[in-house]
């Protein structure tokens, strides 16, 4: 018994070696707040610090233990119940330190007084604070403190205490987060399902947030993505998935953890399918959030309004919205509602100085921003005029109602338009260009004839298509020119492949490999232009307009074209 008493007080004595080697800091001076500092203060000392004492980012002899403190420090002082501890006790834990007498002032000291019976403590002001206690009974290796041998040694050695750290200065304490990761309520945990259901295809944009409960960094990281998320609510939302827990869900989806978190963003920005880009700039909120700006969606196509005809009907059967603003880009709340309603409306934008711009006026709308759409049927509505914007979310919120309630009248306008008999809305079909036909329809008698060539089923089932649509419509000439439309234009389709050497009287090359193409034949002045873009209503219908207008550049033909 006598040994096993002796054994303790060997390892009480080496204890408080120990514990006086160990320094406690206070985590209010570690991130240089004072003691009733506010979440916010807190949160900007941390982001401060954090980036000034980086490993990545500074490689000074003593910035890693720097960098360690500075995680401890915030660790203790963002969690509620551990700051309240750490006031009252000193201890985040709840547990009296003995390394001082006043929490959190690591002035003073403590030292072992005489034969087992007690600690003194003397506190920064000098103020002796004694600490009584008995070993209870030696020969069952507990003490009254609550902890037996076992838990000494494993202690020492960096085992996990099941009872809690009494002494709240030993084990493995290096500043990395083991346990469970705090979630804040703005960044959402991910997992394989909630990915399928709110994040792949759903139109929105994602911060992600990927790490392991064993990286040191992990709330810097998570501080950092928490406060662009919080700057850009309704833009884009914030998630974090623990690649430790899902490794296979971050293979599947090629997220690579190392060493640190990472960050990616679920993007739209290359294509209508949403992709994981990975986050590589430097580390702080303004770059991440830049980054994430530049990767919002991009479907609203910025228009000209002296070019572009909005009465004209799209080859997508689906309404379409304007929005009209004096920014030069287009703006970022236009860009994410492209991307929600990217499958249900077709997105228009343009910059414009003011209201009294004569073409804002002619779109009947008398204070900007404002919102114009059309409906499949081709009515115009003006939505809303004079738009005020006090934050992002709720703007979102607001111009997504508006949207929603438009697609409805769409809709119904749709359905009023197919009650009406066939012959009212059958199209109008293009005939196909022959010798026999030749004369009336691309004669010297008509002043353009516009000519869909084709190669493939596929590209004449496209241009007549296309054609069909355009030619309902009154496209006219500007007022100080011949206004007549109907008979001033001609549609016809035109077999290529059978018809190459007509083809060649306007180029001998540059159509050969095209399996569809427009071309814009002057008959009376012997000169053509051509088309060779994407094949859209809206850009057939620009392309002609233009052609009328003279804003098309005509070349003279290689020789008058003949079918045979």
């Amino acid at each position: 018994m006598r040994a096993r008493f002796l054994l303790l007080l060997f390892l009480l004595a080496s204890l408080l070696c120990f514990t006086r080697a160990a320094k406690t800091l206070d985590p209010y001076k570690v991130l240089g707040v004072e003691r009733n500092a506010s979440q916010r203060e807190i949160q900007k000392a941390f982001h401060k610090l954090s980036l000034q004492y980086h490993p990545d980012k500074n490689k000074n002899k003593g910035a890693q233990e720097k960098f360690a403190d500075i995680n401890n420090a915030y660790e203790i002082l963002s969690d509620e119940e551990k700051r309240k501890n750490y006031d009252l006790y000193g201890d985040e834990k709840g547990n009296p330190r003995f390394e001082t007498g006043h929490s959190g002032n690591d002035g003073g000291h403590t030292y072992f007084t005489s034969g087992g019976s007690g600690w003194q403590g003397m506190d920064g002001q000098g103020n002796t604070k004694s600490f009584s206690f008995s070993f209870g009974n030696p020969s069952s290796g507990q003490s009254s403190f609550g902890f037996g041998l076992n838990d000494i040694f494993s202690n020492f050695f960096g085992g996990d205490m099941k009872g809690g750290n009494h002494f709240g200065g030993f084990g493995s304490s290096s500043g990395s987060h083991t346990g469970p990761r705090k979630s804040t309520k703005s960044i959402q945990a991910v997992n394989s399902q909630v990915f399928k259901k709110e994040i792949a295809d759903q139109g929105i944009t994602w911060i992600l947030l990927s790490y392991k409960p064993t990286f040191k960094d992990n709330d810097y990281y998570e501080s950092i993505v928490e406060e662009v998320a919080t700057s850009l609510q309704g833009a884009l939302k914030a998630g974090s998935i623990n690649c430790q827990h899902d490794a296979s869900f971050c293979k599947d989806v090629g997220i690579m953890t190392t060493r640190v978190p990472g960050v990616f963003i679920y993007s739209y920005r290359a294509s209508d399918k949403g992709s994981l880009l990975e986050y590589s700039g430097d580390w702080n909120a303004k770059s991440l959030k830049t980054f994430c700006q530049d990767h919002l969606p991009r479907f609203s196509r910025r228009v000209d309004l002296n070019r572009f005809d909005f009465s004209s009907s799209p080859t997508e059967n689906l309404p379409r919205v304007l929005l009209l603003s004096t920014k030069k880009d287009t703006p970022v709340i236009w860009r994410v509602l492209s991307g929600l309603y990217r499958k249900r409306f077709i997105f228009y934008d343009a910059q414009v100085q003011d209201a009294s711009d004569p073409r804002v006026r002619k779109l009947g709308v008398d204070s900007i921003p404002a919102v114009v759409g059309w409906t499949t049927n081709g009515e115009k509505h003006v939505l809303k005029t004079g738009i005020s914007v006090k934050d992002l979310k709720s703007a979102i919120h607001d111009l997504s109602v508006l949207l929603d309630g438009f697609e409805k009248k769409s809709k119904k306008a749709a359905s009023s338009q197919a009650k009406r008999p066939h012959s009212e809305t059958q199209g109008k079909s293009i005939p196909l260009l022959t010798s026999s036909n030749m004369e009336s329809l691309c004669g010297e008698t008509t002043p353009v004839c516009i000519i869909g060539a084709f190669r493939s089923s596929k590209g004449k089932e496209k241009l007549e298509t296309i054609l069909s649509a355009v030619s309902q419509k009154s496209l006219t000439r500007r007022q100080n020119q011949a206004s007549s439309s109907g008979d001033s234009v001609s549609y016809s389709l035109l077999d290529a492949t059978k018809g190459q050497a007509f083809l060649n009287s306007f180029d001998k090359s540059r159509f050969q490999s095209l399996d569809k193409f427009l071309v814009a034949y002057k008959p009376r002045r012997g000169k053509f232009a051509a088309f060779v873009d994407e094949m859209t209503t809206e850009e057939v219908e620009r392309f002609i307009s233009s052609v009328l207008n003279g804003d098309i550049k005509f070349m003279k033909v290689r020789q008058k074209p003949v079918l045979k």
